[in-house]
């Protein structure tokens, strides 16, 4: 994560996460590193349908395109940058591992993330089928999805 941030330093640009199934993951892994403040403002962990509706993610777009699709991952995505007033905003949901008697749609152990960059209205989707069969080392493989992304994004940007 270290080289996100250094990357985000270099960009002078910040970022900011809604996250689901992650359960924050991202955004532990991002306060790990000291001094990280400077370019992360903050997260939310929308764990339920609620908890995203109230962050304001449409509830007629779960109701059409279920919790668990890319289409809420952007949305997420978005909405966080809005939140937070930051540059990129990252969406994460996903089921890992268990039916979820409130959403029962959606491929198990897949994650839709979405990289959105606010400046120039860009959202980068990646769907992630995790391996792992520990939810843990599921969460640990979607921070390394983000890592990998991110840095392929911008690699070419300049200030």
């Amino acid at each position: 994560m270290q080289r996100v941030i250094d990357r985000l330093r270099e960009l002078n640009k910040t970022i900011s996460a809604m996250e689901s199934c992650s359960g924050g993951r991202i955004a532990d892994n991002i306060t790990s590193i000291p001094n990280s403040s400077e370019v992360f403002y903050g997260s939310r962990i929308t764990y339920s349908n609620r908890d995203k509706i109230m962050a304001g993610v449409p509830e007629a777009l779960i109701n059409k395109y279920g919790v668990y699709s890319r289409e809420v991952a952007d949305a997420m995505a978005k909405r966080i940058s809005e939140i937070e007033d930051v540059d990129y905003g990252i969406g994460v949901t996903g089921k890992l591992k268990k039916a979820d008697e409130n959403n029962l749609n959606g491929e198990d152990d897949v994650v839709f993330l979405t990289i959105y960059d606010r400046e120039n209205d860009e959202y980068t989707n990646l769907k992630i089928k995790v391996h792992s069969d520990e939810r843990e080392d599921m969460k640990s493989e979607v921070v390394e999805a983000f890592i990998e992304k991110f840095l392929e994004i911008t690699k070419n940007k300049t200030k």
